[in-house]
């Protein structure tokens, strides 16, 4: 019962909507960071994954926790949707790198099909706007292990190649973080083609 009183309240904490975070048009931060694509840990550059196309930025709270599985889930089996856009996707989290060589290569969460980017200290969400909260002492995850990490205000943020943002989406469910996302980057590649 303590448990599940204390995921819920974590979660209701990083619902809130992210209102101090980047809005359209700012300038994303460019950032490098340790990262994991399907268990193989490599650095992370946004700035080098900008020159190939759009990015979605999304910040979860952690690894192995209700609703960043979901998101995780979510991106995953959509990623193909968000790769026809040309958009690729960057998961970033508080995690160690080592929580999220798990992470990325299960196949329950993202499989393999997206990079997930340690951001151990914060740094990168604070500079994209994002709250940084200690959670609960003794917090543990899906799989019983204890958590030990801050969490960051669940934030996506659609970056273009020009290191605009242009759009940002907080404050809902995780799912619908997702079809958000989706649908801002296939209406920004209907636009690109003119056929908007």
């Amino acid at each position: 019962m303590r448990k599940q009183l204390l995921s819920f309240l974590v979660a209701a904490t990083l619902a809130l909507p992210a209102v101090a975070a980047l809005q359209v048009g700012e300038k994303a931060p460019q950032f490098t960071a340790q990262a994991s694509l399907a268990g193989k840990a490599f650095t992370y550059s946004l700035r080098r994954a900008l020159r190939k196309g759009p990015v979605v930025v999304y910040f979860f709270p952690s690894a192995y926790t209700g609703g960043c599985d979901l998101q995780a889930h979510t991106f995953a089996v959509n990623k193909d949707k968000f790769t026809a856009a040309g958009a690729s996707i960057v998961g970033v989290s508080l995690d160690s790198i080592e929580r999220l060589n798990d992470f990325s290569a299960d196949p329950n969460y993202c499989a393999g099909k997206f990079p997930t980017a340690s951001d151990a200290h914060g740094t990168i969400a604070k500079s994209f706007g994002l709250t940084v909260r200690q959670g609960p002492p003794g917090l543990k995850d899906v799989r019983g292990i204890e958590i030990g990490h801050g969490f960051a205000e669940r934030t996506t943020f659609i970056v273009m190649p020009n290191g605009r943002i242009a759009a940002t989406i907080g404050g809902i469910a995780p799912d619908k973080n997702v079809d958000n996302a989706l649908a801002a980057v296939q209406q920004l590649s209907s636009k690109s083609k003119g056929t908007d």
